[in-house]
């Protein structure tokens, strides 16, 4: 781990780590992909957790998996669809890429990390099913292929952030988590209220 804090340092690695978790719970094959390219092609020396990242046979399927889930994700109910079948992997996988990123020397920093990790992934997770699912009521495209490119670019300066300015990235994963948390209850409320309202014209007398 001592190559990578060279390289990176421990202010960049603790916010690689961050990032890692919480663009998890969105873009699951994006993150994995985009890490193991940048270690692949030199633009990021990765620590000793994350090298298998840059294995040209998991950069092949981690790219294969993006390619599907890149379209999978814009098409309307598909999103959630594809959300549902993608929940079982994303808060593990982000805790294991958190831990990956700072626990090489540490069991105790590598627990530290991914429950850092699997919580991000499981708050970014639950915000983009419930707005996917929001977004799904109602009868446009466009709203979900909106959310879709947000993410993406969402996903991509995060990591660009946490490598490269890791003390603005802090700042605004703090906000974005927050404003997660709330968009979450939020929507949840709004989707509850839709369901009851459904479930009591299905129960009125014809």
């Amino acid at each position: 781990m001592q190559d990578a804090l060279n390289h990176l340092g421990t202010p960049e690695l603790l916010a690689l780590a961050a990032a890692l978790g919480w663009a998890s719970g969105l873009r699951l094959y994006l993150v994995v992909f985009l890490t193991g390219l940048a270690g692949w092609i030199g633009w990021l020396e990765l620590p000793p957790g994350l090298q298998v990242l840059q294995h040209p046979a998991l950069l092949g399927a981690s790219g294969f998996m993006l390619f599907i889930e890149f379209f999978a994700d814009k098409i309307p109910w598909v999103d959630s669809l594809w959300d549902l079948v993608n929940s079982v992997i994303r808060v593990p996988a982000g805790a294991a890429l958190a831990a990956g990123a700072l626990g090489a020397d540490s069991a105790t920093l590598a627990l530290m990390a991914a429950l850092l990790g699997g919580t991000l992934a499981a708050t970014s997770q639950a915000a983009k099913t419930s707005a996917r699912a929001a977004a799904n009521a109602s009868p446009e495209p466009f709203t979900n292929l909106g959310l879709s490119l947000l993410e993406d670019g969402l996903v991509v300066a995060a990591l660009w952030l946490a490598t490269n300015h890791p003390l603005v990235f802090a700042v605004l994963l703090v906000v974005i988590v927050l404003a997660m948390w709330w968009i979450t209850w939020t929507l949840f409320r709004f989707l509850r209220a839709v369901w009851r309202r459904a479930l009591g014209r299905a129960q009125e007398p014809v």
